[in-house]
């Protein structure tokens, strides 16, 4: 009896353990607990580095940032190094005592312009040393480490007014402290005396306040605009009384020590991409001096001006929209990336490109024959939705080389470049997606992030020569190892002219091929972006729900050279819908799908194609349309950015009607009768609501076709990637829930007129969320 116990005790074990050990699928609710990496900055002696760790707030309304530190050996956890709710942007000190970086606060619940700081790393507290009223951002050390250049938009009257302001505060203080009054030395104060003091002193001080309110000058909320481009998404109103310019600040060593930054440039128009020259004299930088660009061609100027003041002089100007400047070793060459502008193209790939920094050099382009997009790669739901940082090309200690990433085929590599052939090595292998990259001061040491269709990032670093990666954070796995993920597979097939489509199709966990299952077309914007080796959360999901997705590289993609890219200008869309039909085709006759419950969803280029499939057939039974465009026309005239040059069309609406109307999907509206969801962010410039989904949604009800409207206050064009958190959670509820709904049969009361039982306006516990302010192309 006693053994037999003693077995069942056993085997109640077993089945504990195997339970625990047991994964589990993912979940939309995955999301709050991501931690993301962004910017990495390797140390001057190359031990360590410093990178912005991202992470969902308590309220799951936004995102926390705060720098963090790991060794490249590897042999420690990562730490934190800042305790600040909004830290970003580590930048190193050329001796690597200090590391400055950009915070930002709040008063009152309200964000502070970010500022910046500085923390020794010798010990001792982080401390600001900027307090400009709009701000600071982007700190470059000069090589001698003595002074930070930055950039910001604060103007002269900003700092007049703020200078009013701190005098009216210090009277407002004195007021009050003048009406205070004082215990006489003999008299004991009472209970009711006290009172009255205090009653007196509020009133006075209200007084003051009052006065000081009174006299402040009152600042309009009116908007005059005189320019065809006057908001941008993320960004919100231009305000080009602000153009962002250069300053600089002595480098202080310790809060004791009062920095009073200096504004280098001025003018009118913006500046960025500041570069120190290597003696720390000069300040390299570029700009366009155009009032209204978009009536011209792109175009890069290239400008210097001495590191203590005096006039820019400009240098260059060359016909490319460049950016990403880095400059060589010795200080002779500049290293950028950019796109030609001739010919006029919906697509062109961009390259990477040198110029000497003197008067009138030409820019010779490294990459000509590599046909391939060089800074760029795929892209995917999850890169840091705050404090991401950037690439610049990396300059190897001789000279002779150039690093940098290149989209190719779904995948995003790193590789190293001849600066003299652009002959490339590649230096990353494999399914996967370098993100961001950093190099030691001698290049011995890479260090990046990558990210895998089952990872959201991590670092690593790869000793060169021959060196294989070694990882360095693992950053997700506490949450990741529960997870249940699955590889999507990689197909390739023949669209209807003969080329070739690329795409992968991500399976349920436990995917069983004799099995019939629901599948969702999944369509990416841009429409000159790519699918590939990333982590895609709302891919995963659907899977785990029970759904096969399909994702394709359709025409019109990037990573697989400048025809493919291009060859849909005019022709948007067109062609690319043949090459999405031919994609289900190839999966559907695999047999384990179900004909009857397929789905289709995009954003952005992927709504605009969702809309105009519906619009061509009747093969999908429910249909989700995000961030879309159904009027090319009535885009045309609304969207943030602007198609004065022939770039998707060969003229605007007034002058070619007809082509504008032929593509629109709006105008195949009739033909619709796939059940529709629209998923529309309120203050999406991008694509704004009413040349989109308002105008499907309206015309649909009309023909009493089913169709709902899901609209998040407060998001923008980034909804999908860099959104409130709590918001991104319910974007993919309603996705899924409308699939569940026609696809499966799943009752969902919410999107009925008049459903038969009571439905939640609101997701439990969701918080009023403030906007956010967040990250051209149509994505």
């Amino acid at each position: 009896m006693r053994h037999s116990c003693f077995v069942i005790f056993l085997a109640l074990l077993a089945g504990i353990g195997s339970v625990f050990a047991q994964k589990r699928n993912i979940t939309e609710k995955d999301l709050f607990d991501f931690v993301w990496i962004g910017d990495p900055q390797v140390s001057p002696d190359g031990s360590r580095v410093a990178f912005v760790r991202v992470t969902v707030n308590e309220k799951k309304e936004g995102y926390d940032t705060s720098i963090w530190s790991v060794t490249m050996a590897g042999d420690e956890e990562p730490h934190q190094l800042t305790k600040g709710d909004y830290d970003s942007t580590p930048r190193w000190s050329p001796d690597g005592k200090f590391l400055a970086f950009v915070r930002a606060t709040e008063k009152d619940g309200k964000p502070e312009p970010p500022q910046l700081s500085i923390l020794p790393m010798t010990g001792g507290d982080s401390f600001t040393f900027t307090d400009l009223p709009k701000g600071a951002a982007d700190p470059k050390w000069s090589p001698d480490g003595k002074t930070i250049a930055f950039t910001s938009s604060t103007n002269a009257e900003d700092l007049a007014k703020q200078e009013k302001k701190k005098q009216k505060e210090e009277e407002l203080k004195k007021a009050v402290s003048d009406a205070s009054p004082s215990a006489s030395p003999t008299t004991k104060p009472t209970a009711t005396s006290t009172k009255l003091a205090k009653d007196t002193s509020k009133q006075s001080g209200e007084a003051a306040v009052s006065k000081a309110e009174s006299e402040a000058e009152h600042e309009s909320d009116m908007r005059v605009i005189t320019r065809a481009i006057y908001r941008e998404d993320n960004e919100g109103y231009l305000d080009p009384k602000h153009p962002q310019h250069i300053w600089t600040g002595r480098a202080a060593r310790s809060a004791d020590e009062k920095v009073q930054p200096k504004q280098l440039t001025s003018g009118r128009f913006d500046e960025g991409n500041v570069l120190w020259s290597k003696d720390s004299s000069r300040i390299y930088f570029t700009s366009l001096h155009a009032d209204e660009p978009y009536y011209e061609l792109p175009k890069t100027e290239l400008y210097a001006i001495a590191a203590n003041g005096g006039d820019a002089t400009k240098l260059n100007s060359f016909d490319m929209d460049a950016q990403d400047f880095s400059l060589s070793p010795a200080g002779k060459q500049v290293a950028f990336i950019a796109s030609t502008t001739q010919p006029v193209n919906s697509y062109t790939q961009p390259d990477l490109w040198v110029v000497d920094p003197a008067p009138n050099a030409k820019p010779r382009n490294l990459t000509e024959k590599f046909d391939v997009d060089l800074g760029a790669g795929v892209f995917g739901d999850n890169a840091a939705p705050r404090g991401g940082g950037g690439n610049i090309p990396i300059w190897s200690p001789d000279g002779r080389s150039i690093i940098e990433i290149y989209g190719k085929e779904g995948r995003t590599v790193l590789a190293s470049f001849d600066a003299s052939t652009g002959t490339a090595t590649d230096l990353t292998h494999g399914n996967q997606a370098v993100v961001r990259f950093r190099a030691s001061p001698d290049a011995s040491k890479i260090i990046y992030t990558v990210s895998t269709a089952t990872h959201i990032n991590d670092l690593f670093v790869l000793d060169r020569p021959g060196g294989e990666p070694k990882q360095l954070t693992n950053i997700n796995d506490k949450l990741f190892s529960q997870l249940n993920l699955t590889e999507p597979e990689e197909i390739s097939y023949q669209s209807f002219d003969g080329k070739r489509i690329q795409a992968w199709v991500q399976k349920p966990p436990g995917f069983n091929a004799a099995k019939k299952y629901p599948l969702i077309l999944n369509i990416h914007g841009g429409p000159h972006a790519a699918y590939g080796y990333v982590f895609e959360h709302e891919f995963q999901w659907m899977a785990a729900k029970g759904y096969v997705v399909l994702y394709p590289n359709p025409r019109g993609s990037t990573t697989y050279g400048q025809e493919f890219g291009n060859v849909i200008q005019y022709h948007y869309p067109g062609d690319d819908y043949k090459d999405l039909m031919a994609g289900m085709d190839e999966v559907i006759k695999r047999g384990y799908i179900d004909d009857n419950k397929l789905g289709v969803t995009g954003g952005s280029g992927g709504g605009l194609l969702t809309n105009w499939v519906v619009g061509q057939t009747t093969r999908f039974a429910a249909a989700v349309s995000q961030r879309d465009i159904a009027s090319w026309t009535d885009w045309w005239y609304t969207a943030d950015f602007t198609l004065f040059q022939p770039t998707w069309f060969k003229a605007p609406p007034f002058d070619a009607e007809e082509d504008f109307k032929m593509r629109s999907p709006i105008s195949h509206i009739k033909n619709v009768k796939t059940p529709m969801m629209f998923i529309l962010g309120e203050t999406d410039y991008r694509t704004p609501p009413g040349a989109g989904g308002e105008e499907m949604f309206r015309a649909l009800k009309f023909r009493k076709v089913p169709t709902v409207m899901v609209r998040f206050p407060n998001e923008t064009h980034e909804l999908s990637r860099s959104g409130q958190p709590w918001h991104r959670v319910e974007r993919l509820q309603n996705i899924v829930g409308w699939f569940d709904h026609w696809l499966m049969g799943v009752r969902k009361p919410e999107y009925e007129v008049a459903p038969k039982e009571e439905v939640p306006i609101k997701h439990e516990n969701a918080p009023n969320r403030p906007q956010l302010r967040r990250d051209k192309s149509l994505l």
